[in-house]
C-alpha cells in the first residue's frame, strides 16, 4: 500500500496562530502512529478495488476523538494537567494521511476536566467547543460540517468535514433549551447519556435501568425538532430502547458492539440493535481498547471488531450498520488507565477474563482505521455497493432525514 496525503492539507498545526510557551502551555505529544502503521495486505486486484472505493464513495467515521495525548503516559498528574488546559490538539496532519471525508469528533467529553474532576460541566463543554472552533477557523483543511452537503463538498475538495459532537447530555442539566444552544453553536450530535445516569435517563454502567425519563422524552422531542442527531451508545439498555422508540426520527448508536459476541455492559443487546435498525437508524461498530473483543481469539484486534460488524450486519441488515471506531492519537490503553473512574472502564468492561493488549492492531487511530476497514471488507469479498453503504452511505441516509 502506498501512503498518500490529502492534497488540500497545507501543513497547518493546531493553534499555529499562537506562540507555544507564551500564549499557552505546550506538551510533548505522542506521534500519531506511535504503535506503527499496520496495514491489511491485499493483492493487486484488491488494491485497485480499494482505491476506487476511496475515490468514489464518502467515508464517514461516526465517532472519533482525533486529538493528541501526551507521549509520556506514566504520570497521571501529567496527563490530567494536559487535559485541564482545555486546549485539545487536533491531529490535522494525521488526518491528512487518512481516507476519511467526514469525522464525528466527540472532543474531550469524558476527559473534559477543565474545572472539575467529575467532568461534563456546561461551562467546560462550551470552553472545549469554542476553543476547537477558534482553531478550526484559522485553517482550511477541516470544514465545520452542519449539513450533508458539507460532506460532499469536503470530499470533492480533498478536505474533511468535521462534525462537532457531545457524547453525553449531562451538561444540559435540566435545561431543554441548551439543546438549541448547542445546535446554534454547530453541534450536530448529542448522546442521551454517557456511562453515568443524568436527568434524561440511565447510563450503561448502572446496575438497574429505569429507562428514559419525562425530561428525557422532552429532550428527544427537542432534538427531533431542531435536527440534532441522537446517540444512545452509552445508555443503559432500557434507556436506549426507550429513546429509539420515542424518537420520531432515526437515531444512531455511534460506537458500540454486540452482546451476542462479547457480553459486557458496554455492548448492546439484540433487542436494542434490532430496534435501531427497525426505526431506520445505524449502528456504528467501535474499536476502543477492550470493548469489541470476541471469544474466537480472546483478544482485541481488527478481526474481533469485524466479528461484531458481521454479527450486527446479519442481525439488522447491511443498510443499518457503519463504523464509529472511537479512536484517538496516542496511547488509548494508557488513557483508559488514567481515566478509569471518569470513563467507567471497569464497570463497562467487566465480563470474561482476557489478556490486555497494548493497542488494537489495525485500528489504533482514526487514520489507521480508515485504511484497514475498507481493506478488510475488500479482502473478505464484500461488494463495492455494500462497502459504500457501511463506510458512509447508510449514515448519509440518516443524516438527510435528521439534519434536514
Amino acid at each position: 500500500m502506498e501512503f498518500k496525503q490529502k492534497p488540500a492539507y497545507k501543513g497547518y498545526r493546531a493553534y499555529e496562530y499562537l506562540e507555544p510557551g507564551k500564549d499557552f502551555k505546550d506538551f510533548d505529544w505522542a506521534d500519531w502512529d506511535w504503535a506503527g502503521r499496520h496495514v491489511v495486505e491485499l493483492n493487486g486486484e484488491q488494491e485497485a478495488m480499494a482505491r476506487e472505493i476511496f475515490a468514489k464513495h464518502p467515508y464517514i467515521s461516526l465517532h472519533d476523538h482525533p486529538t493528541f495525548y501526551p507521549r509520556d503516559m506514566s504520570s497521571v498528574d501529567h496527563i490530567f494537567d494536559s487535559m485541564r488546559q482545555g486546549r485539545a490538539v487536533c491531529g490535522y496532519e494525521a488526518l491528512s494521511w487518512s481516507n476519511l471525508d467526514c469525522v464525528f469528533d466527540n472532543m474531550l467529553d469524558g476527559v473534559n476536566i477543565i474545572s472539575s474532576p467529575g467532568g461534563w460541566k456546561w461551562i467546560d463543554i462550551i470552553h472545549d467547543l469554542g476553543m476547537r472552533l477558534c482553531d478550526i477557523a484559522h485553517q482550511d483543511f477541516l470544514v465545520h460540517c452542519k449539513t450533508v452537503d458539507d460532506i460532499f463538498a469536503a470530499k470533492k475538495a480533498g478536505k474533511i468535514a468535521w462534525v462537532a459532537c457531545i457524547e453525553g447530555a449531562a451538561c444540559i442539566e435540566n435545561e431543554v433549551d441548551r439543546i438549541d444552544i448547542l445546535y446554534g453553536l454547530g453541534v450536530r450530535q448529542l448522546g442521551v447519556t454517557y456511562s453515568e445516569s443524568n436527568a434524561l435517563g440511565n447510563g450503561m454502567k448502572e446496575d438497574s435501568d429505569g429507562g428514559l425519563t419525562k425530561f428525557g422524552q422532552a429532550c428527544v422531542e427537542r432534538m427531533n425538532k431542531v435536527g440534532m442527531l441522537l446517540d444512545v451508545s452509552h445508555c443503559g439498555q432500557k434507556t436506549a430502547y426507550d429513546a429509539v422508540m420515542y424518537s420520531k426520527k432515526p437515531i444512531i448508536m455511534s460506537h458500540v458492539g454486540a452482546k451476542g459476541v462479547w457480553d459486557i455492559k458496554r455492548m448492546a443487546s439484540d433487542e436494542v440493535l434490532k430496534a435501531v435498525g427497525a426505526k431506520g437508524g445505524v449502528v456504528g461498530i467501535e474499536s476502543a481498547p477492550h470493548t469489541t473483543m470476541s471469544k474466537t481469539k480472546m483478544t482485541h484486534d481488527l478481526d474481533s471488531v469485524m466479528e461484531h460488524f458481521e454479527y450486527v450486519k446479519n442481525l439488522v441488515g447491511i443498510d443499518h450498520v457503519g463504523f464509529g471506531v472511537d479512536c484517538l492519537y496516542g496511547d488509548h490503553v494508557g488513557v483508559h488507565h488514567a481515566f478509569a473512574a471518569a470513563l467507567s472502564t471497569a464497570e463497562s468492561a467487566s465480563g470474561p477474563q482476557y489478556e490486555e493488549v497494548p493497542y488494537v492492531w489495525g485500528l489504533e487511530n482514526p487514520t489507521e482505521s480508515s485504511w484497514n476497514i475498507v481493506r478488510w471488507l475488500v479482502k473478505h469479498g464484500y461488494s463495492e455497493e455494500d462497502i459504500a453503504k457501511v463506510i458512509g452511505g447508510n449514515a448519509i441516509r440518516v443524516l438527510k432525514e435528521v439534519w434536514a
